[in-house]
């Protein structure tokens, strides 16, 4: 009788515990995000590694294995350990130089982000260089464009007919300048490029601990008489270290995933390789994916290390004042001049060559430059509305008048809605109840899952997706492409949710818990309106970037589906001005959904930092 009064006891105890535990609505929301979030995270990742293990009809792996034979690890030992000559030079082509190539282009658009925008954030925050706030609007254009603006441009540029064949670019055309093969195509410009997309990482992480260093550290260091370089080296650049850092993973990560830039530049890499793989070799392309998360996982484990334990800096001295600007003497108006121009050949010069491409006969040809000849450009592009009238246009209608485009930017509005909505409202539910149960692991592991999609390379989720979504049969439809945005986007909506709800006492939603109010309108009627600024950020960050996706999404529909996978459809087809046409089309939309954003909301990218 002992042992069952005990046995019940133990029993009531349990139950009394799970029934406080779940009468909380946060810990009920937590368990079901976590559940949700596993499932579509961890599933589609586990779909890639059985896909290369699975025998694929028609693929290489099932000419090379019995008949009948379900599983294989032929993939795996023909890339990694091939025994004959052609499979060790094709393992070089398919796998090791890709590779190596991936890890130095993330290794060098890192370097290069971190120069270029820790350099311009310390001149914005600590300097008095002329002209800032034009200077930090204009800094962060090549981030909110699509990111092969550049990579167009570049081409545009330094193309020629003597090293790259096609037409001469404008440098070519206009100044007769040739620049080199390695210029112009290939690991050097792909760099490049990446450096000037993601230099807005490095502007906001490093600009923002800048512009709110405690001035103490300094001061005291001055007082001692210490150099401005050795306070510099020694005092500040430590304190920026965390941005460094965060800036290095994110960067990393995005580079090691990007697709468009290293297509356009001609630079092989895991994620071109995987397109090309991916028809004939599609378990070997799938390992390639796997490689991609493999590097994903890591960065996340390096962010946990590297956050787990934070150094607090502590000076002993008077009080703090506002660190005073660095005196740059006429240096403010000789930077000021080179970063205009600068900003101009990043963030307005793409708008104008993008404009100007649409009404060029042979867009890419700049022959007109020098000829002076004006009357060479044409409306034919845009106007057009007989399918028959204009040879060179393959039957299609101009931009304005044809229902194809107009089609696929409605789907992408579609997709992006949809995608914000859902990664906006799981976002915040995510940063909610991690902001109650901070100390809690469950709550730790949500916000990981919550945040991986993040740090994975785009196409690995997209391939992820791929493979989840045909075996599922939702392969070229809405619901795939919304679902991968929503997993995808939900770290923009989480983080920025979970930075307003800490700062959010619980004193606040404690007095309305005594007063009986309902959960549900303590949201809407307390929480949101509190922090709507930062939780609209997660709705609308989520609908700007999906706007301008393609790695993500161009192995999940067909080419005509959306705007930004029509981009390779009319590349292949020679139309070069309709691609033309459309970011220039993209281009202005993001512009204006920013400019709208900081006028509703007064959020901005670059607000607080200096612009």
């Amino acid at each position: 009788m002992t042992a069952i009064a005990s046995s019940g006891k133990k029993w009531r105890k349990l139950y009394g515990r799970m029934h406080t535990y779940f009468s909380k609505p946060q810990n009920v929301i937590l368990l079901v995000l976590g559940i949700v979030l596993t499932v579509t995270t961890i599933a589609p990742m586990l779909t890639i590694v059985n896909d290369t293990f699975a025998v694929h009809e028609g693929s290489v792996d099932a000419r090379n294995i019995e008949e009948g034979q379900v599983y294989t690890t032929y993939n795996w030992g023909a890339l990694f350990a091939p025994t004959r000559t052609m499979d060790q030079r094709l393992a070089k082509i398919n796998l090791w130089t890709p590779l190596t190539n991936s890890i130095l282009l993330s290794i060098f658009s890192c370097i290069g982000a971190i120069l270029i925008g820790g350099v311009f954030a310390y001149l914005v925050t600590r300097t008095n260089l002329k002209c800032k706030k034009y200077l930090s609007a204009i800094f962060i254009f090549p981030y909110i464009m699509p990111q092969w603006t550049m990579a167009v441009v570049w081409q545009n540029l330094f193309n020629s007919n003597a090293v790259t064949g096609g037409s001469d670019g404008l440098f070519a055309s206009l100044l007769g300048i040739r620049m080199p093969l390695w210029w112009c195509q290939g690991l050097f410009p792909s760099a490049m490029v990446l450096s000037l997309h993601y230099a807005a990482f490095a502007y906001i992480l490093i600009g923002g601990i800048f512009r709110n260093m405690d001035a103490n550290l300094e001061e005291a260091a001055t007082i001692l008489n210490t150099p401005r370089w050795k306070t510099f080296l020694k005092v500040t650049i430590p304190l920026v270290k965390p941005a460094i850092l965060s800036t290095i993973l994110l960067v990393f990560s995005s580079a090691m995933g990007s697709y468009p830039i290293p297509h356009y530049l001609n630079l092989s890499t895991l994620s071109t390789k995987y397109v090309e793989l991916n028809a004939s070799r599609a378990g070997q392309a799938s390992i390639l994916a796997v490689i991609m998360m493999l590097f994903g996982i890591i960065i996340l484990i390096v962010n946990q290390k590297t956050t787990s334990g934070r150094k607090n800096f502590t000076t002993v001295t008077g009080k703090s004042g506002q660190s005073s600007l660095v005196n740059l003497g006429i240096g403010k108006y000789i930077l000021a001049a080179f970063f205009i121009v600068f900003t101009f050949c990043t963030g307005i010069l793409p708008i104008i060559m993008f404009a100007v491409e649409t009404f060029l006969p042979n867009p890419g040809d700049y022959s007109f430059v020098t000829s002076g000849i004006s009357g060479n450009m044409t409306l034919k592009w845009w106007i057009n509305s007989d399918p028959l009238a204009e040879n060179g246009m393959y039957g299609q209608l101009g931009i304005l008048f044809n229902s194809t485009i107009w089609n696929a930017f409605l789907g992408t509005l579609i997709v992006s809605v949809c995608c914000a909505l859902a990664a906006g409202t799981i976002g915040l539910l995510v940063g909610y109840c991690v902001s109650k149960n901070r100390r809690s692991k469950w709550a730790a592991y949500v916000n990981n899952m919550a945040f991986l999609p993040y740090l994975m390379p785009a196409l690995a989720v997209g391939v992820a997706f791929f493979i989840f979504g045909s075996s599922m049969g939702i392969f070229n439809t809405f619901l795939l492409l919304i679902l991968a945005g929503t997993i995808k986007y939900i770290p923009f909506a989480s983080r920025s949710a979970l930075n307003s709800m800490l700062q959010l006492s619980g004193e606040i939603e404690e007095a309305a818990i005594i007063q009986d109010i309902p959960w549900w309108k303590r949201m809407t009627r307390i929480i949101i309106p509190i922090q709507k600024s930062s939780i609209i950020s997660g709705y609308l960050l989520p609908f700007m970037t999906c706007l301008r996706e393609l790695t993500l999404f161009m192995l999940l529909c067909s080419q005509t589906r959306i705007i930004t996978t029509m981009l390779d459809y009319f590349d292949e087809m020679g139309l070069y001005a309709f691609s033309s046409g459309i970011n220039l089309l993209l281009i202005l939309v993001i512009l204006l959904c920013n400019a709208v954003v900081n006028k509703l909301t007064g959020a901005s990218i670059d607000s607080g930092i200096g612009g």
